[in-house]
């Protein structure tokens, strides 16, 4: 039995009562999910500027009624106090999800950045510590690695920030850090690194890149690289999120720590490398993706050019250890990606006649 496995029977064993902020977007959606499949008890909090409801009603669909009744949801901004307050009444565990996830958007509006992702973990914190929650996990970024050139990324070195976004992420570890040793409020960091999966929006102009290209290459839109191609990333399965976030709830750590913890696979997959796994899936279906290729623009300002994790810290202390490499990830993935193209294509047409 794997640690991962024992945390799942724990939990058939000893029903919790979990808070996820940010529930209806892309992490939040699966991490409720799961847990409400272990009959868990969830409070659902989410103000929707990011998250759809479609994502919860999708939930709900893969789910017995009688676990689907063991949600609560608030819909609520966490940047409200009370709200918090609210939401964490009689919460065993957090997972804190709710943010603006997004390199470019902090780069245009770096306030809404701040006010999201820095205020709202303020008021989650103060919140969680005045409840006596007994931990709360966080989604920290990858992106606090900033300039730092070394691969693979070890948590206990990083560099100089090169976006907004960035720096809210870290303010979140440092506040984090902060309410450990002045309150004594457990909590771990997850520095996640390129996520992808089931629920993830194709839409928008901060898409992430693989729902965004799979939209693009069946749409018959350009896919449009920036950079050379050779940019890699660390790309880590929903499933591998999903199993971290347990993880960091339930691994026996010191009480009153704070910890950050690095969530990927440790495996770098280029641009390029990433369009051609894409095109050649969705050409078995579509042959006419068959012959098509990437258009190149100029570098992004905040992007870095390489990402890969040491995840060997959050082996020894989590038990973490992914599942999924990428092309698992895809493989398993695709369909749904596929299926939520078509369904949002009809949905147009239907709009339209």
């Amino acid at each position: 039995m794997t640690i991962f496995e024992a945390h799942q029977k724990s939990l058939w064993n000893e029903p919790r009562v979990w808070l996820v902020t940010g529930a209806a977007g892309f992490i939040g959606s699966n991490l409720i999910q799961f847990l409400l499949e272990l009959d868990q008890s969830v409070v659902a909090m989410d103000n929707f500027s990011t998250g759809k409801p479609e994502n919860l009603e999708d939930v709900q669909q893969q789910i017995t009624a009688s676990q689907w009744a063991r949600l609560k949801f608030l819909e609520a901004d966490v940047r409200d106090a009370q709200s918090c307050r609210m939401a964490c009444d009689g919460v065993d565990y957090i997972l804190h999800q709710a943010a603006l996830g997004s390199v470019p958007h902090s780069i245009e509006d770096p306030i809404s950045s701040h006010e999201s992702n820095v205020k709202g973990m303020l008021q989650i914190l103060q919140a969680a510590r005045n409840a006596g929650v007994k931990r709360l996990v966080y989604a920290s970024s990858c992106a606090v690695y900033g300039d730092h050139l070394g691969l693979p990324k070890r948590e206990s070195e990083i560099g100089n920030c090169l976006s907004p976004y960035a720096v809210t992420k870290l303010a979140n570890e440092l506040y984090a850090d902060v309410f450990a040793r002045c309150y004594g409020l457990s909590s771990v960091g997850l520095r996640y690194f390129n996520i992808f999966g089931r629920r993830q929006d194709p839409n928008g102009p901060y898409a992430a890149v693989i729902p965004k290209w799979i939209s693009a290459m069946l749409n018959g839109e350009p896919v449009r690289i920036f950079g050379d191609g050779e940019t890699s990333r660390d790309f880590c399965y929903i499933k591998n999120v999903v199993q971290a976030n347990i993880a960091a709830a339930l691994t026996d750590l010191e009480e009153g720590s704070h910890e950050v913890f690095n969530v990927a696979v440790n495996a770098r997959t280029t641009l390029n490398e990433l369009f051609e796994a894409l095109r050649s899936r969705l050409a078995v279906s579509e042959p006419r993706l068959k012959d098509i290729s990437p258009e190149y623009r100029d570098f992004r300002a905040g992007d870095v050019r390489h990402s890969e994790a040491d995840i060997s810290h959050a082996r020894e202390r989590l038990g973490y250890v992914p599942t999924h490499t990428i092309d698992d990830g895809l493989s398993e993935a695709l369909d749904w990606y596929l299926a939520d193209y078509h369904r949002r294509a009809d949905g147009y047409k239907t709009a339209v006649d």
